[in-house]
């Protein structure tokens, strides 16, 4: 069976090959237990992710977002300080990633109308890259705005009809290999 879907951050196409052995796998042991990629004989190189969402609100909600009026306080400063603390924590919250040395966090925030875009982009040197980081910003930036103006997007049933969270990939993914001047 082919998944004609493309992957987190890129088009590879994923089949499901049963004569792949556990061998083939990156994740796994010789007995098809998981475990981390050993990176150790990689070298160092200078590498950067950038991910973007977005959330879909009412445009009442994204309006009181712009003028600074959301109960809880600055929507926008807040999922800032969340999309960088959940890049420096992803190897705490991903099962078998690499926690590497986050060099710069960079987040952009695009109020439109009726949604608020998150980009982040990250920088490290190292071993391995940092796309994953880059993700895991967007997501739980855009889950801390969702926290912080749940009450505005709520309807008179509890529900939240037009609140959407989408549209989380891969934008960027560079890397250079260090001089060894």
């Amino acid at each position: 069976m082919t998944d004609d879907s493309p992957g987190v951050g890129g088009d590879a196409e994923h089949t499901d090959d049963s004569s792949t052995s556990t061998a083939d796998l990156t994740h796994t042991d010789a007995a098809g237990e998981a475990q981390m990629v050993d990176v150790g004989d990689k070298p160092d190189t200078a590498r950067r992710a950038v991910a973007r969402g977005t959330i879909r609100l009412q445009e009442s909600t994204v309006a009181a977002v712009r003028d600074d009026g959301i109960e809880k306080g600055d929507v926008l400063a807040t999922a800032r300080i969340g999309a960088v603390r959940a890049v420096k924590h992803t190897w705490e919250t991903i099962p078998l990633c690499h926690q590497i040395p986050i060099t710069n966090v960079e987040t952009t925030f695009d109020v439109g109308d009726d949604q608020i875009t998150l980009t982040v982009a990250v920088e490290t040197t190292g071993k391995t890259g940092c796309e994953m980081e880059a993700i895991e910003g967007v997501t739980t930036g855009l889950n801390t705005v969702l926290d912080m103006v749940k009450a505005a997007e709520k309807n008179d049933d509890g529900q939240y009809p037009t609140l959407e969270i989408g549209d989380v990939r891969v934008v960027e993914k560079r890397k250079r290999l260090l001089d060894d001047d």
